[in-house]
């Protein structure tokens, strides 16, 4: 039976208020983990993951705090017109109110697309506060041309109509990237049409679009990443949107993290959302990187079956560019196993 949650609004200075929605319990459990989630959700993305079977062991001794970036819940009323909303720096840096006030010393990250964003910029400026992270589809630079469509969606009617084609065909490449060939269409399909159909019915438009727009004005992580002190699992689909960024934020870490034992990148073949189409694999290399904090060291790793094509190097491919690719280098700098080694 999936655990209840327990809500609660956590104050911060700069950006008024956090909803948080705890699973477990915080003073019983081995390790707590915090969620951030992507663009178009909010903390239901992150829960429905946990709850899998492949995350029982995990489930079983940590507990959670899934975080809601302001007016993405569910049915949430428009955010105060005099309310600015923050920046991805300042959200990452106001975390710490949540760890603070839940008397939460120190924090397993996880975080998708955005989130995953905004869970460095917390990692980098409390490094003390954050065990280790997990960065799904993170992107370290800033908003290329591509991606920024600034006629198109710098002009949504969302203030007026709700959500339209262009905002949905923005979020759905941002999300899902190219899709068409990935492998296991059909789970990807209902991936997409439950993000569709929560897009148009639960989230409030006006208030996506300040976030939208927060992560579009993003500045780049690349000069600061060095700050990152604690173990760092990237993971990214090889037909995601974003999988060209996470290779370049990748050796940007390399080059610039004293201890490159701390880092590890799982590129998984033939998959553009991670988290909806390959959850047995996430949660196994998850649990590996938990394993390498110390944490969990007697616990069996969970079967995950795997293509004959997954269990060697996986081959540079061309693709179609992507939103973030028309103003990067060219050339993915190297491929990576499709497992993650874990350092000790």
């Amino acid at each position: 039976m999936a655990a209840t949650l327990e809500t609660r609004e956590i104050s911060a200075p700069r950006v008024g208020k956090f909803n948080i929605h705890i699973q477990g319990n915080l003073k019983q459990c081995q390790f707590v983990i915090m969620t951030v989630h992507d663009l178009g959700c909010n903390y239901a993305t992150w829960k429905q993951f946990i709850d899998q079977p492949c995350m029982e062991e995990i489930r079983k001794r940590a507990a959670f705090i899934h975080v809601d970036i302001p007016g993405q819940e569910d049915g949430a009323a428009d955010l105060p017109s005099d309310y600015t909303f923050p920046s991805m720096q300042t959200l990452g840096e106001d975390l710490v109110c949540i760890l603070d006030q839940l008397e939460v010393k120190q924090v397993v990250a996880i975080g998708e697309g955005a989130g995953a964003n905004i869970i460095v910029r917390f990692a980098m400026v409390h490094p003390g506060r954050a065990q280790g992270i997990c960065l799904i589809h993170c992107t370290g630079t800033t908003a290329g041309f591509m991606e920024s469509l600034k006629d198109k969606v710098m002009n949504w009617k969302l203030d007026h109509i709700g959500m339209n084609p262009t905002a949905e065909s923005y979020l759905m490449l941002h999300r899902f990237g190219s899709f068409e060939k990935a492998q296991n269409k059909e789970q990807l399909e209902l991936a997409t049409e439950t993000f569709l159909e929560n897009l148009r019915s639960k989230i409030n438009p006006r208030n996506l679009k300040k976030f939208v727009e927060a992560f579009m004005n993003r500045n780049s992580l690349t000069e600061n990443i060095g700050k990152v002190a604690c173990s760092c699992l990237m993971v990214t689909g090889s037909k995601a949107s974003f999988n060209h960024t996470v290779h370049t934020l990748y050796q940007a870490m390399m080059n610039k993290i004293g201890n490159r034992k701390l880092l590890d990148l799982l590129e998984i073949d033939g998959v553009a959302n991670v988290v909806a189409e390959r959850p047995e694999e996430l949660a196994e290399s998850f649990l590996y990187m938990i394993q390498g904090l110390g944490m969990m060291g007697a616990v069996p790793m969970p079967r995950v079956q795997r293509s004959a094509s997954q269990d060697g190097p996986i081959p540079l491919r061309g693709r179609s560019m992507s939103m973030e690719e028309a103003d990067q280098p060219r050339g993915i700098y190297s491929t990576s196993p499709p497992r993650v080694t874990t350092h000790h």
